[in-house]
């Protein structure tokens, strides 16, 4: 992420995480579907949204973007009561929560200067005195899917551009986060004056997501959708908006490369490959999964990485911690582990870490693989923990290669000396983003956000984003007179 400070937190850890309370407050009606909503609850939300659509794309384009600008004001505000949520909910360490309220608060910011951006053009009309133009109108009702790992800015990312646009939103909140990814966005933007039934908020139990997906999709007055989450689910998606002819912006899966070229600055590159990988413990769709370096500085880059891995922490969610503290829950550490088991079983060199899972059963310390081999499950799978691979390259056409491996593309990173060749390797790489002399975990409000290949298609920001969470009308008018039609 963008200007991400030192992954460092302070404070004692909680008594336990769990589930957050998040029936009791939040009635029906009032822009939330309950703790634990059925299809009744989703065709409510959506009949709110519908309902509220007219009135809310009619509001002016001032009053819309003082709202998101008062709304990502009272994000910032509530910092500490998001560090507090965002660590009970999914074990998220301090720093990594306030930093998901400080972007989350750049998007609404971002989404109240896309109010006023100009949405259309005027075109040449073949009859003199007519007019023909080409506009951007909001879809209406939009249905968004957001996950837990960045709760509170997967959330904003899901809704704030379809909001400001004019659309109104179904937000489906993961049922690790409802809070932080779901009610505490909605609440804010609620205080700063939206609408009864523009945001709209659906938690449900762990079991009822794929229903309640399905659902909210097949719903005639859901216009269009947006999800993210993995490639896997992310099909599913996007089959089921396919089949009512809904237009999706998926943002899904990466296998994540940084390149390590031969002329690199071996210390800087040790440091970019140590945040792209294990900031918020590799839980994240940017994370870094696989290193390519070229073979003169292999030796000493492993070296080096190896010894500044191993003296990472991982810790508590809000104990200090350079890394991203604990994983989620038990299963997603022993998925990890899992994996990390396999490529040492066969022949793999573990030189930090060894994949073994931590008590309290969250915690897997931080692992850096060499001699990984395709018959290795962690070749091919998206790691989303505390791990990363390294490959060796003769030469720059070998790693552009291995990079483009994958058939994921969603993010990468270029690191070396000389930015021509650098910018150069960007154009080869098939990444939705390609960082040169930095990691691929970034992420800026305004640019054009998404991946390719099996990372998914549509772009959450910039003039794509608009163009995604809006439609295109051809409005004619014709000059004064009748015209001479044919017959």
């Amino acid at each position: 992420m963008t200007d991400m400070p030192s992954l460092i937190s302070h404070g004692q850890p909680p008594a336990a995480r769990g589930p957050a309370p998040y029936a009791s407050g939040y009635p029906a009606g009032d822009g939330h579907a309950g703790s634990a909503a059925g299809r009744r609850e989703v065709a409510r939300a959506v009949a709110a949204a519908d309902q509220a659509f007219a009135a809310w794309s009619a509001v002016p384009p001032p009053e819309r973007s003082a709202l998101f600008l008062q709304a990502a004001q009272i994000l910032v505000r509530r910092t500490s009561q998001i560090v507090d949520t965002m660590a009970s909910e999914v074990g998220a360490t301090g720093t990594w929560s306030s930093f998901n309220a400080k972007l989350a608060a750049q998007m609404l910011i971002e989404a109240a200067a896309a109010v006023t951006r100009p949405t259309g053009q005027v075109l040449p009309a073949q009859t003199p005195g007519a007019h023909s133009m080409h506009v951007r109108l909001p879809l209406g009702v939009v249905a968004a899917i957001a996950p837990w790992n960045a709760p509170l800015i997967l959330a904003a990312r899901a809704v704030a551009l379809p909001l400001a646009l004019g659309n109104t939103v179904v937000l489906k909140a993961s049922e690790e986060a409802p809070l932080s990814g779901g009610f505490l966005l909605h609440d804010a933007l609620k205080e700063a004056g939206l609408p009864d039934g523009v945001l709209n908020v659906v938690t449900h139990a762990r079991g009822d997501a794929a229903d309640l997906v399905s659902a909210l999709v097949a719903d005639p007055r859901v216009r269009a959708v947006n999800f993210t989450g993995s490639a896997a689910v992310g099909r599913i998606v996007a089959m089921e908006a396919a089949r009512h002819l809904k237009p999706s912006v998926l943002d899904l899966g990466g296998k994540n490369s940084l390149l390590v070229m031969e002329d690199a600055d071996v210390d800087y590159a040790v440091g970019a490959a140590v945040f792209g990988a294990f900031m918020n413990a590799g839980q994240s769709c940017l994370s870094t999964d696989r290193i390519v370096v070229q073979r003169p500085l292999a030796e000493e880059f492993v070296a080096k990485l190896s010894e500044r891995v191993t003296a990472l922490t991982h810790s508590g969610p809000s104990w200090p911690a350079d890394t991203g503290g604990p994983l989620v829950h038990s299963r997603a550490a022993e998925r990890v582990s899992a994996l990390v088991a396999d490529a040492l079983a066969k022949g793999a060199t573990a030189v930090a870490g060894t994949g073994t899972v931590e008590a309290p059963g969250t915690q897997v310390a931080p692992v850096v693989l060499t001699d990984v081999t395709p018959d290795m499950d962690i070749w091919s799978a998206e790691i989303f923990g505390p791990v990363v691979v390294v490959h060796v390259a003769d030469n720059a056409d070998d790693a552009v290669a291995l990079a483009n491996e994958p058939p994921c593309g969603l993010t990468a990173g270029v690191i070396t000396s000389d930015w021509a060749a650098g910018l150069g390797i960007a154009h080869r790489l098939r990444a939705g983003a390609v960082h040169v002399n930095n990691q691929g975990v970034a992420d800026q409000p305004k640019a054009p956000f998404g991946g390719v290949r099996d990372s998914g298609y549509g772009r959450f920001g910039g003039r794509a984003g608009i163009e995604a969470f809006t439609e295109t009308r051809w409005i004619t008018l014709g000059a004064e007179g009748r015209p001479a039609f044919p017959l």
